[in-house]
């Protein structure tokens, strides 16, 4: 059974400030993620729900986090799975709803199978349902198919999201917060450097994929997300995930690769050459790159506007496409006037995003989001992660012969103080004279 990463009076502070801005009327529910089915009877490894690890810590499948006001004040409960001899020889010891109530930061718990009662009973007194629909269809249905014998039946305009609250809160890290993250950038640094020393050309993807995560499993972490790892051209794909092919000498590798500890994520990604040397027009992409993942980390200042990073690392590039001769235009027209222009043939992404219980962690500022993202607080965790691509199988984009196949991105991870950005993945190393020199070096 394993202890809670945070104190309990932490998980409490978080509880209070959450519910003193839900309206006493309210009845929250908040389901865990159900298991789900890889083949057959195999499942995938379970994940918690971030919302219900936010809140109180409790990973265990077929759960359900409540909160109702009663008596003048707010009672939090967790429905949990009973202990039960049979299903634990094959499956784990359970805690059970008594060892919730006694280690978790809940008021009271009871068996999962309560859960309908509770929350019909709350709804037939007034209560009106604040959940986050579509994780536990079954707690859906309670909500959405009530009997009209029991009382008035819940319209769907009176059903709230507590998300937005939630939300909210999530985007501004508490110390002990930043501490674990510290932890999962640095285990997630470390696995990048071992990477870097036991590469060499011929290597086959998978081959950098397993060090990479056999790296995070022995330091008791996991990954945060499918582990990129793009050879040659496949480095120009985005969202790469098949990790199949050896690598060519000559070829850089590209890796994307972030760990989960106690549920918060790393998200780092370096590119190197696999023989251990960078071509001259290797060096010249990667060295713009850098010029801009630097200064897009400058960038990161408290009160400035999300936008700002990527306005930084936006003209960097585009100002050197131009140096470099791939863009025949001005500085301006390869910037374009709203960040549109021809520079993003080469710079398909976004910048960066928010970091934390999820690798895109709640609160907005991805590319496509509809609002402008918020402004930069101390105790936001970002990422930082321009990229410049050159596919020559694109066949909507010209594309240098120089540079053809070369796909390059950095990210860093940066959690904004008062005092300026601090880069939590310092510890892996980014700089074309520290690659070369540990490329190989465990050969």
């Amino acid at each position: 059974m394993r202890a809670l990463p945070f104190e309990l009076s932490e998980y409490r502070g978080r509880q209070e400030e959450f519910l003193s801005q839900m309206p006493q009327d309210s009845v929250v529910i908040i389901p865990n993620n159900p298991k789900s089915v890889r083949s057959n009877d195999t499942h995938y490894r379970y994940r918690a729900n971030s919302y219900v690890l936010y809140l109180c810590g409790w990973e265990e499948p077929d759960s359900v986090f409540t909160a109702v006001f009663l008596d003048g004040e707010w009672k939090t409960s967790l429905f949990v799975r009973p202990r039960d001899t049979h299903s634990e020889i094959w499956e784990g010891r359970r805690i059970g709803p008594e060892g919730a109530e006694k280690g978790w930061p809940i008021d009271q718990s009871f068996p999962i199978e309560d859960a309908k009662e509770h929350i019909l009973n709350a709804m037939s007194l007034g209560s009106k349902p604040s959940i986050i629909q579509g994780l536990d269809n079954r707690i859906d249905d309670i909500v959405l198919n009530q009997d009209p014998d029991k009382g008035p039946v819940i319209e769907l305009s009176d059903i709230q999201d507590p998300r937005n609250i939630l939300d909210s809160m999530r985007t501004i890290k508490s110390e002990s917060e930043i501490g674990i993250m510290q932890q999962a950038a640095n285990i997630a640094s470390s696995a990048h450097v071992k990477a870097m020393e036991k590469t060499f050309p011929s290597i086959g993807e998978w081959q950098i994929q397993a060090i990479i995560e056999g790296h995070f499993i022995h330091s008791e972490s996991q990954w945060s997300y499918p582990s990129i790892v793009g050879g040659g051209e496949n480095a120009t794909i985005l969202h790469y995930s098949s990790n199949s092919e050896t690598i060519g000498e000559g070829d850089l590798v590209l890796v994307d690769a972030g760990c989960e500890v106690h549920g918060y994520a790393s998200d780092i990604t370096r590119t190197w050459p696999v023989s251990g040397k960078f071509t001259e027009a290797q060096k010249e992409i990667y060295n713009l790159v850098l010029e801009a993942e630097i200064a897009g980390i400058e960038a990161c200042k408290a009160g400035s506007p999300w936008r700002s990073m990527h306005e930084a690392s936006s003209a960097v590039l585009a100002r050197g496409l131009v140096e470099l001769g791939i863009l025949d235009c001005s500085e301006s027209e390869a910037l374009g006037k709203n960040l549109d222009g021809p520079y993003r043939n080469y710079f398909m992404h976004g910048t960066g995003h928010l970091l934390g219980l999820d690798v895109h962690d709640v609160g907005g500022g991805r590319k496509g989001d509809k609002n402008p993202g918020p402004v930069l607080k101390p105790g936001m965790v970002v990422t930082v992660e321009p990229g410049l691509y050159f596919a020559s199988w694109r066949d909507d984009v010209e594309i240098p012969e120089r540079y053809a196949g070369i796909g390059i991105r950095i990210e860093d991870d940066v959690l904004i103080t008062e005092e300026g950005p601090i880069v939590l993945s310092s510890g892996c190393p980014k700089s074309i004279i520290e690659i070369e020199s540990i490329v190989g070096k465990s050969r």
